[in-house]
């Protein structure tokens, strides 16, 4: 049995709707991430300096070394821009939430207050502003709990939101298991929240942006100018927009940081993007905490059928009678690689047709013949099992006039005595007319037609079963 744990559906082709307060088509989040003072440094008990995000081209880490301009261009986000930003931010009665690192933070008494001050929301960044990709399970837990211990400290309360950013693949679990988190944001892979289950617990993930992100300027490709930065931001937001007027509403962040976007140069785009969503209207600017209470209350997590989370047994014990009489095919399909994406009518109707369709052909015809006669002698004696009997009165099929019985006996006795299995069609797409119609074209197609057919109609059969079995 293979699980692929990545989640590839999400909310899907229809995704909830929001009903952000106000009624706004977009829910405009901004970040600003506080790492200067807690940055790869030897000063902070690192063996190398840093060489991430910052101005200089190609930065490379100097090992056993400080890096003096490296050093001073953080130092310009804590002294500088910061206050630029604070400034921007405040006159305007934006709020922002503040990717804090713990110990960036402790290093910056003044501009934490000026954050609190403000009312912003300040979620924690993780301990230091290194990478977390090496760390073992161990180590990333205690550096989490301390990351908690010392914010709480210099805050005055305990965060309620986690960003890493330079994280690993335990990260998102491993602080899911602490329970103390409103939301996580270590995911890019969604325009509104969502829940993820980490053990027993249901965990709202508020998905974080590395386009809509300023950390362009330090990359490649990247932006080159403010206007190239300001005009991204602009195009995304009407978009978004747009597609909130016609009725999907969705979520922007926009990632920043102290020492790029503090710069008078760059911060021209911010300014010009906050004047056009201004001009534009439509936006609710929200901390992310704000947008976790809000969809915590609209959308509670739900628990439902998760059958790539199932045993062998579970799972064809609940899904064994989708294909009529056949459990083999979900006990096979146990074992291909589920994961979220097959926890969808959709998805677990192809993983059953996967198995249904390499059947051997003598296994493929046996699941043709375990499907009843329409309105057959099955029908009459009431022994068709509850999945055929509802499709069967659901098309008007248990309430025959002596005429129509008569007529689908007939055409089912000669059908099965041509084709050697019986006359199978997805009833819940059919009214009783529409099936006697089929069902007297059809009879004269020759035997590989209609064995074509009828599996095609078998597999029609099992996601319009999954439809009602896999309802959430």
């Amino acid at each position: 049995m293979e699980r692929y744990p990545r989640d590839t559906n999400g909310h899907g082709a229809s995704p909830p709707h929001p009903n952000w307060p106000g009624g706004a088509s977009v829910a405009v989040q901004i970040v600003l991430n506080y790492e200067e003072g807690g940055e790869n440094s030897l000063l902070h008990g690192d063996t190398h300096s840093e060489a991430f995000l910052s101005d200089i081209p190609g930065a490379q880490p100097w090992k056993g070394q400080r890096h003096w301009n490296m050093e001073s261009i953080y130092d310009y986000g804590a002294r500088a821009g910061f206050w630029r930003l604070q400034r921007l931010f405040t006159q305007r009665g934006i709020p922002l939430t503040i990717y804090g690192v713990a110990t960036a933070l402790a290093r910056s008494p003044n501009q934490v207050e000026a954050m609190k001050d403000a009312g912003w929301e300040i979620a924690s960044h993780g301990l230091k502003w290194v990478e977390h990709r090496d760390m073992s399970p161990k180590a990333e837990r205690d550096s989490i709990a301390e990351a908690i211990r010392l914010h709480t400290e210099v805050v005055g309360e305990p965060p309620r939101g986690w960003y890493t950013g330079r994280c690993s693949m335990n990260t998102v679990r491993l602080v899911a298991e602490t329970g103390a988190f409103d939301y996580i944001s270590d995911t890019y892979d969604d325009d509104l929240p969502h829940w993820v289950r980490v053990g027993e617990r249901d965990q709202l993930v508020i998905p974080y942006t590395l386009e809509a992100n300023d950390m362009r300027f330090a990359t490649a490709p990247g932006w080159v100018t403010g206007q190239d930065f300001g005009q991204y931001l602009c195009d995304a937001y009407d978009v978004l927009l747009a597609e909130g007027a016609a009725g999907a509403p969705k979520m922007m962040s926009v990632g920043l940081h102290c020492r790029l976007i503090g710069r008078p140069g760059k911060i021209a785009g911010l300014i010009r993007f906050l004047d056009h969503v201004a001009k534009r209207g439509g936006a609710w600017f929200a901390r992310r905490l704000e947008i976790a209470e809000h969809w915590s209350a609209t959308h509670p997590p739900r628990r439902r059928v998760r059958p790539s989370e199932m045993d062998l047994a579970g799972f064809v014990d609940y899904f064994g009678g989708v294909y009529e009489h056949s459990p083999w095919i979900a006990e096979r399909a146990h074992g291909l690689e589920l994961g979220a994406a097959h926890d969808t009518p959709a998805g677990l109707s192809n993983a059953l047709a996967r198995v249904f369709r390499t059947a051997t052909q003598q296994e493929r015809r046996a699941v043709l013949k375990a499907h009843p006669d329409l309105a057959g002698k099955l029908a009459a004696a009431k022994r068709l099992t509850e999945d055929s009997f509802s499709e069967q009165a659901s098309a008007g099929l248990d309430a025959l006039t002596d005429a129509e019985r008569a007529r689908f006996e007939e055409l089912n006795a000669a059908y099965v005595a041509k084709h050697d299995f019986p006359f199978i069609i997805a009833v819940r797409d059919h009214d009783k007319g529409g099936i006697l119609a089929a069902f007297e074209t059809r009879i004269a197609n020759d035997t590989a037609t209609e064995f074509d057919t009828a599996c095609r109609q078998v597999e029609r059969i099992a996601r319009l079963r999954l439809e009602q079995s896999l309802k959430t």
